[in-house]
């Protein structure tokens, strides 16, 4: 799981500590990038929630440079309840 380019829902959740919820309201956000594919499945970028974390970091790290990604919202996406 660890060099998959591409997260689940779940798998985010479970990375960040948060409620698949969160990941949802994250991306609608942009604070998250994610892309639908094959039959409208979620993924979210594993580099956005490399940047999300290391954006966020209490103890930033000086010699390393962080990439900075903008996120971007899908467009018109709603979360259906199950």
């Amino acid at each position: 799981m660890l060099d998959q380019p591409l997260l689940r829902v779940k798998e985010a959740a479970q990375l960040l500590k948060v409620s698949k919820w969160t990941i949802y309201r994250w991306i609608d956000e942009g604070r998250l990038e994610a892309t639908k594919i094959g039959g409208g499945s979620l993924r979210i970028f594993r580099l956005s929630v490399t940047s999300l974390v290391d954006g966020n970091r209490t103890d930033p790290r000086p010699n390393e440079s962080v990439p900075h990604l903008k996120a971007v919202p899908l467009s018109g996406r709603r979360v259906s309840k199950r």
